[in-house]
């Protein structure tokens, strides 16, 4: 029972995951929840590689870390500048994305498989996570239990509450689309994303220049 309160804390904590859920979930239900799924992907890597002991490598080689850091901050830049510069182009265009051009970045959602893709990298180039699964699990393996089978089995209740979680994020928006997609309302959902990814990304790279 700890230990589900302490994941369950974990997973819906707002952070880089949150809002790329929110963001595709603004496109359409179907590239939300596979951004939701992609997440959950990460964080079967990260849950697995803690179990396998192999995060112990990535924290005991600091380039090694630093090198996953790196890619991590780059990739959470990429995401907030693109949300940044989303919410710019939609401020100087009159109407939504359904009364812009047909060829226009606005009026092309994202696909499933992109969504999928960009939930998963978000998740499984985090440095912290493995760092954070290798010291949360041991925690709760009881004295004189064999540890692989225990860490397993709170691996997968990591994963499947991600599976709940983040697909209901992305449902609850879409439910609430009519309103959250109002361009003032889209802009600024864009804007906040953008700024929130953009930060975590300049976080890590910080980190790693001051290592």
């Amino acid at each position: 029972m700890a230990f589900t309160g302490v994941a369950a804390g974990m997973v819906a904590m707002p952070g880089a995951d949150f809002a790329v859920v929110v963001r595709h979930a603004l496109d359409s239900r179907r590239a939300g929840v596979a951004a939701a799924v992609g997440v959950a992907g990460g964080l079967l890597v990260h849950t697995a590689l803690a179990v396998a002991g192999l995060a112990a490598v990535l924290v005991a080689v600091p380039a090694l870390f630093g090198a996953v850091q790196l890619l991590g901050g780059v990739y959470l830049l990429y995401l907030g500048v693109g949300a940044l510069a989303a919410a710019v182009r939609r401020r100087g265009t009159p109407g939504d994305a359904a009364t812009a051009p047909a060829d226009s970045p606005a009026a092309r959602p994202a696909t499933a498989g992109r969504s999928l893709r960009q939930g998963f990298l978000t998740n499984a180039l985090n440095p912290k996570a493995p760092v954070l699964f290798l010291s949360l699990l041991p925690q709760f393996v009881p004295a004189g239990e064999p540890a692989l089978p225990r860490t397993l089995l709170l691996a997968t209740m990591v994963v499947a509450m991600a599976l709940v979680w983040f697909p209901a994020v992305a449902l609850l928006v879409d439910r609430l689309g009519s309103w959250l997609r109002r361009p003032r309302v889209t802009r600024a959902l864009e804007a906040v994303t953008g700024a929130l990814l953009t930060t975590l990304g300049g976080i890590l790279l910080v980190e790693v220049v001051l290592a």
